[in-house]
């Protein structure tokens, strides 16, 4: 089987608000309506879309591989807003950048909580690093 991944549902509590930050972060047109999501269309084809729940979000963990200089973007905009990001997913390199396979990368929350990755390179064998 060839599957692709199409689109993806991203719960929130308030859809332009995080289809916002997401879009800002990524350099991206605003998000478009569609039913009663507001959707990002990425550059693979993938979407991201956003759909407000009530009550307690699940948090979930997107990485997203992006240019040299969209991470430069992106990284100067999580620095501007002052948001507490890491080198690492276990948060324990706050503060930091990791340069893992030859490029960069860094984690940060959405609004929500959501778990976001800007990566310029794509991961590889442990053993390589």
């Amino acid at each position: 089987m060839a599957a692709i991944l199409n689109h993806t549902i991203v719960w929130c509590s308030d859809k332009a608000r995080s289809a916002a930050f997401l879009g800002d972060v990524l350099g991206l047109p605003p998000a478009q309506p569609f039913s009663h999501f507001l959707v990002h269309a990425l550059a693979n084809g993938v979407s991201m879309d956003f759909m407000e729940k009530e009550g307690a979000i699940a948090r979930q963990h997107y990485a997203f591989l992006v240019s040299e200089d969209e991470f430069d973007q992106g990284f100067t905009l999580i620095r501007e807003r002052g948001l507490t990001y890491w080198a690492d997913p276990a948060r324990e390199k706050p503060g930091e950048i990791n340069r893992h396979w030859g490029g960069r990368g860094v984690y940060f929350e959405d609004p929500d909580g959501h778990f976001l990755e800007l990566i310029t390179k794509p991961y590889g064998a442990t053993e390589d690093l």
